[in-house]
């Protein structure tokens, strides 16, 4: 009896102080009471605890994110919104964290959900809707004032959604609507100009080509004509004036077998026949006996 008492004494005391052994992981830290007065945060690594004696609460030290359901707020023009949105937040003093706030998510959903009311009713409707930007910059700073003295970080605030009232959505689809329309006819009417301009481009360059051709066609034909006269001046320059009289005698030929009994013919026709007037033979004066 005495050596199984002992026996169950040694096993309960290994099981005691193999569960005082923890394994903090780098991404972890423990805050660790000491009968009842806080320690430095132990960690990362090999960790071992006094069993019944230290008490250990786990801090995760990555970033993490809040998410707050959507949130009914006022414009300054009095347009009820509806906005949900992200926190992103992370832990850089465990022990902070642990003593200072008891239940940090739901201290940090209510700061951010009176926080973003105020923020929207500064600012209206299409301000809301146009600056989430600034809204989203003004957030976090309201809640790292807040939220610094827990030991955590508001690192980021994003807003998801903001909803609209019904007739000011549906405002806002008319007016998309005619936006695209415009810019669809914009589109119609920009390429209906640049056609038109191809077109009278084209036909200006047809014009011009055209107006080329008959100037060049025009040249040719002058060049062509001169160089008929230049050749009919040529032949002029060696007929001589025996072959132009035979032409002239020709013709008074063909006129002579006409029906008309007068003739007008120029002083040219007589200059012609001179030399042969002058080089036929005369007679002789016939003399009385």
């Amino acid at each position: 009896m005495g050596y199984g008492f002992v026996i169950a004494v040694v096993i309960v005391a290994l099981l005691l102080a193999w569960n005082g052994v923890k394994i903090v992981r780098e991404y972890q830290r423990l805050v660790v009471f000491r009968l009842g007065r806080s320690f430095d945060p132990k960690g990362p690594g090999l960790v071992y605890l006094i069993p019944m004696i230290d008490k250990a609460v786990w801090v995760d030290l990555r970033e993490a994110f809040l998410e707050i359901p959507a949130q009914t707020c006022i414009t300054k023009d009095n347009a009820p919104i509806s906005i949900d949105f992200l926190i992103y937040w992370k832990v850089f003093d465990p022990q902070l964290t642990v003593i200072q706030v008891g239940n940090f998510a739901g201290a940090a959903q209510g700061i951010a959900t009176t926080g973003l009311r105020a923020v929207i009713g500064d600012l209206s409707l299409d301000e809301a809707l146009t600056k989430r930007e600034q809204i989203n910059q003004v957030m976090r700073t309201k809640l790292a004032e807040v939220t610094e003295r827990w030991g955590v970080k508001v690192t980021t605030v994003e807003i998801r959604e903001i909803t609209p009232p019904k007739d000011v959505l549906d405002a806002m689809t008319r007016q998309m609507s005619a936006e695209r329309s415009r810019r669809a006819l914009v589109t119609e009417a920009d390429g209906m100009k640049q056609a038109a301009i191809t077109i009278a481009e084209g036909e200006k360059q047809s014009a011009i080509l055209k107006a080329e051709g008959d100037r060049q066609a025009a040249i040719l034909r002058a060049e062509g004509f001169s160089l008929a006269l230049g050749k009919i001046f040529e032949i002029a320059q060696t007929v001589d004036i025996n072959t132009m009289s035979l032409q002239y005698l020709e013709t008074l030929k063909a006129l002579g077998a006409g029906p008309a009994t007068k003739y007008v013919f120029p002083m040219e026709f007589t200059k012609l026949l001179q030399p042969f007037v002058d080089g036929a033979p005369k007679t002789p004066p016939h003399r009385a006996p």
